[in-house]
């Protein structure tokens, strides 16, 4: 599990310039010559379901699929959760820090201060001898230009959104919004598709780093698959709304969404109406595939390049999501839940001495990452970092999960456990409790908390869930609910 680390207090000390670094006679040959490069793909809001070759035949992924066919994809990896409604600040500043969800909260003030930044993951890649760079989301209390040596087109928490679209389409007939007009910005705003603009920046920057002797260490982060969900009108006429299919899982309403924090208010949920119909949740669907299988494409530009230049040899590429998303799952259409479409992500690493379409269901975090990289680096995993490298679970050294258990929470309207094959939701507000097993039950859809034959299993996972709950400093207090069991 993860451990209790305390949060150190060393100052903020002032670095060479990304020129000076590059001819700093303390980058020995040693310290340069067998680390490998490590490129660090990010998306934004993508599901774990949302990968042709990982079983979603309705979209098309081949970049992806390239990615699970050539390396090692981890098909258990969750987000720990959040401490308001935009989750990815959370699963953002838990990954460049290395701390657990509330630990990692405690640092976004000290870490916009300017503190702090030298146990960041760039940081560390730097002073291991790793040209950084970083272009696209950020979304992270200190700035990336203080973190990264090179940064290009910081893009915000998401594109500026506006009106028309939310609360559609209302009916067949309702084309106020298309995503491939552009005159509504958003990730039409320059006149290049952010996702576009984020492929160019990349391109340019593996041409550049081709001719350096430095390893370098490449955050490439995206905002789709991020509403508005906008993309070229191509790639929304590759899914006609016959061939896309209404989750099993899909709901009007769900009965809890107000307790658990994600009701009518929650921005997330307004994009389309209430209650939901199957018609408003195909054409969510359609947009979400499009602007995914879109941002395939830019993927796929990339990997070429690394191709083309060489790199691909001596080069890690992972990738993964911030979190999850709801698209008409429950009767939701956001992230501020604990059901899996919306804490789990695709995870997928490439790379020398890995295997090729091998696939773990160990349980994982995504923000794993973060010591796997620092392992490949070889650098030593500082005590501050709690979660852990997955080098040893991808060249199949071991079979088991660091994690004795999955942790998850929501502000404090949920929280959640993964164990044992099944997991326990909580909503404090109504002290209701939910059961699921989810190893024979994927879609959720069978709440056994009221069975007496659970009642016993939902006992042992809330003790094991307060337990979580010490260890990660999380303060609040289920006991009374407890106790009521």
């Amino acid at each position: 599990m993860l451990g209790g680390a305390s949060l150190s207090q060393g100052a903020l000390t002032t670095h060479p310039s990304a020129e000076e670094s590059r001819t700093d006679e303390s980058r020995t040959d040693e310290s340069r010559t067998d680390k490998p490069n490590i490129i660090f793909i990010f998306a934004d809001d993508q599901a774990f379901s949302t990968i042709h070759a990982l079983g979603n035949e309705e979209i098309m992924t081949p970049a992806l699929d390239r990615l699970v066919h050539e390396g090692v994809t981890f098909t258990h990896a969750y987000n720990m959760g959040a401490w308001n409604g935009a989750v990815c600040m959370a699963s953002r500043a838990m990954m460049i820090t290395g701390r657990s969800l509330w630990r990692a909260h405690a640092l976004d003030k000290p870490l916009a201060a300017g503190k702090h930044h030298e146990e960041t993951w760039p940081k560390l890649m730097q002073a291991a001898g790793y040209n950084t760079y970083m272009s696209g989301k950020w979304h992270v209390a200190a700035p990336a230009p203080q973190l990264f040596m090179h940064t290009a087109h910081i893009r915000p928490g998401m594109p500026k959104d506006v009106a028309e679209g939310y609360h559609r389409p209302k009916h067949e007939n309702d084309k106020g919004w298309q995503p491939w007009e552009k005159q509504f910005g958003g990730f039409w705003e320059g006149g290049t598709h952010w996702s576009e603009v984020l492929r160019h920046d990349a391109l340019s920057f593996l041409e550049e780093a081709a001719s350096q002797e430095a390893p370098f260490f490449m955050y490439l982060a995206f905002n789709a698959a991020h509403d508005p969900r906008q993309s070229p009108k191509e790639y929304v006429e590759k899914y006609p709304l016959d061939n896309i299919s209404v989750p099993e899982n899909f709901m009007a309403a769900y009965p809890f969404k107000e307790a658990m924090g994600s009701g009518k208010a929650l921005r997330d949920e307004q994009l389309a109406p209430f209650p939901r119909t199957a018609y408003a949740v195909k054409v969510h669907r359609q947009e979400y595939y499009a602007i995914i299988t879109h941002m395939d494409e830019q993927i796929r530009h990339i990997m070429e390049a690394l191709d083309r230049n060489g790199q691909k040899d001596n080069t890690y590429i992972f990738f993964t999501a911030d979190h999850g998303l709801a698209c008409g799952e429950h009767g939701l259409l956001g992230k501020q839940n604990m059901f899996d479409h919306s804490i789990r992500v695709p995870f997928m690493v490439v790379g020398p001495e890995l295997a090729k379409g091998k696939k773990i269901d160990a349980d994982i975090y995504l923000q794993d990452v973060m010591a796997s990289s620092l392992e490949l680096a070889g650098i030593k995993k500082p005590s501050y970092v709690e979660f852990n490298s997955l080098l040893s679970l991808a060249k199949g050294e071991t079979s088991r999960s660091p994690y004795e258990a999955i942790y998850g929470a929501y502000i404090d309207s949920q929280r959640m456990i993964r164990k044992d094959g099944f997991k326990l939701i909580v909503y404090p507000a109504i002290d209701k409790v939910l059961l699921y097993h989810v190893e024979k039950d994927a879609k959720e859809l069978h709440n056994l908390a009221d069975k007496q034959p659970y009642k016993k299993k939902v006992k042992q996972l809330f003790k094991a869930l307060m337990q979580l709950q010490k260890e990660m400093e999380d303060s609040l207090d289920l006991n009374p609910l407890y106790k009521k069991l």
